[in-house]
């Protein structure tokens, strides 16, 4: 099989890519990119030997390249995403133009060319839960985007089932709760935090600290992509979770002092962001029943095998560091 990956130098991209060479072996995977800042061919430094991997850099808005290269595979995974909250409240036309108008290209060229389109979407199109709710979100759930990021999500989530409905396309969709893991870029909240105790900084922590995620980590993420373009059902969509449900942003900030052997001394409490979600939770019921997926380990175990990573790659993220924080300066962290 040969797979049209978009977005391949970002984290999920990146990580995805590295797992299905590895699991996967014979089958060829395209990396389409831009390279905006989110993209770093860094990640991809073991991969670029590989027989059966070539990169393209580019715009997923380009119709004419991704025509070219939709023609000559079997099936598309699009990543490629503007998907920092922050950035999309200071910014968000960059959001409409990657996450809307890039994907109505896409399925263009894949309606053109009837190929298989795998589209990765955020739990954030549903909004916010009530913070004492015992509720989850579900395949089911009503749209309601809170910021612009998650508005530009929805807005690609119903193109690309309209393109099912309506012209027949074979499609999939998964709706991902937060991801965390190597290669992610340290503007977001669990990398930021375990760089900042690194260089013996604090780590901040929005409002009150009571946001509730749920997080997944990116392996066990690549795995559901996997099963559902092995074994889910055309049309279809998949929440996929991790084991982290209910956890609020205080407790992981704790959790990661103590992988580090630190005090609550070492958070500071700063300004909320506007519109910010309370409570995000994902029921993973549907691809557990049907696809027989479930995440491999516990969150803790996985932000330790997180927090090593950053240790042992610091070289990787540091370049990415201040700019991050002049982001994070333009909203009041």
């Amino acid at each position: 099989m040969k797979l049209l990956v978009t977005g391949g130098a970002g984290f999920i991209g990146s990580n995805f890519i590295h797992y299905w060479l590895a699991e996967h072996i014979g089958d060829e995977i395209v990396n389409l990119d831009l390279l905006t800042y989110a993209g770093n061919l860094e990640n991809l430094k073991g991969v670029e030997g590989n027989a059966n991997y070539t990169f393209v850099k580019g715009d997923i808005r380009d119709a004419d390249l991704v025509n070219d290269l939709v023609k000559s595979c079997d099936t598309i995974i699009h990543f490629a995403a503007e998907s920092h909250v922050d950035r999309s409240i200071l910014g968000p036309e960059a959001f409409m133009e990657t996450n809307i108008k890039g994907t109505f290209v896409l399925l263009e060229a894949a309606r053109v060319h009837q190929k298989h389109f795998h589209h990765i979407s955020t739990d954030e199109v549903f909004g916010a839960l009530p913070l004492e709710s015992q509720t989850k979100f579900t395949e089911a759930t009503q749209y309601a985007p809170s910021s612009p990021y998650a508005a530009s999500k929805a807005a690609s989530d119903h193109l690309v089932r309209a393109y099912h409905h309506t012209y027949g396309l074979p499609i999939t969709l998964t709706n991902c709760s937060n991801n965390f893991g190597p290669y992610q870029h340290p503007e977001k909240f669990i990398p930021r935090m375990i760089t900042n105790l690194i260089d013996g900084e604090n780590v901040r922590i929005y409002g009150d600290g009571l946001y509730v995620r749920d997080w997944l980590y990116v392996k066990d993420h690549c795995r559901a992509i996997d099963v559902v373009l092995q074994q889910g059902q055309v049309g279809e969509t998949y929440l996929v979770g991790g084991m982290a449900n209910d956890t609020n942003n205080l407790a992981v900030a704790k959790l990661l002092l103590s992988i580090f052997g630190l005090g609550e001394e070492k958070i500071q409490f700063v300004k909320d962001r506007p519109g910010h979600d309370r409570r995000y939770a994902v029921d993973w019921g549907k691809i557990q029943g049907e696809l027989s997926w479930q995440p491999e380990h516990s969150f803790a175990e996985w932000l330790k095998e997180t927090v090593a990573w950053y240790q042992a790659n610091e070289a990787w993220w540091r370049p990415l560091k201040a700019e991050a924080e002049t982001t994070y300066r333009k909203t009041g962290q």
